[in-house]
């Protein structure tokens, strides 16, 4: 079903002439915990994942991209309450319009709390 809905994509995507879309490396769009990995999958303990955002209170505009000279946008849309999305790569500089509504975490360790309806900024390092 996965390839199916892949593959329709594409080919949408051919005929239009608009590239892919780059997101985060577990979906191509947020998620809402509905989606289970395959047994095939290969499993990353939390510790070693460079960022996961879940969105706990309203829904938020956020940017997230990659932290270097390019600045490369991985995201930049309004996650809505219950989305969560999760980023295998680092370094990378994350943006929220409202930081209060979101749970941060970076290598395994749940960040603090911003104030709920302030801007959130967040920065996430390249694990050496």
């Amino acid at each position: 079903m996965a390839l199916l809905v892949v593959g329709g994509m594409a080919l949408v995507n051919a005929i239009t002439g608009e590239p892919d879309q780059t997101g985060p490396s577990t979906a191509a769009s947020p998620s809402s915990g509905k989606a289970t990995p395959s047994p095939d999958e290969k499993t990353t303990p939390a510790s070693d994942v460079p960022l996961v955002i879940s969105v706990t209170g309203q829904p938020t505009n956020v940017v997230v991209r990659v932290a270097d000279t390019g600045g490369k946008v991985l995201t930049n849309t309004t996650l809505n309450t219950g989305d969560t999305l999760k980023y295998e790569q680092a370094p990378l500089q994350v943006v929220a319009g409202n930081g209060g509504s979101l749970k941060v975490v970076i290598y395994g360790e749940v960040q603090p709390r911003k104030a709920a309806g302030q801007r959130g900024q967040w920065f996430v390092k390249a694990k050496n």
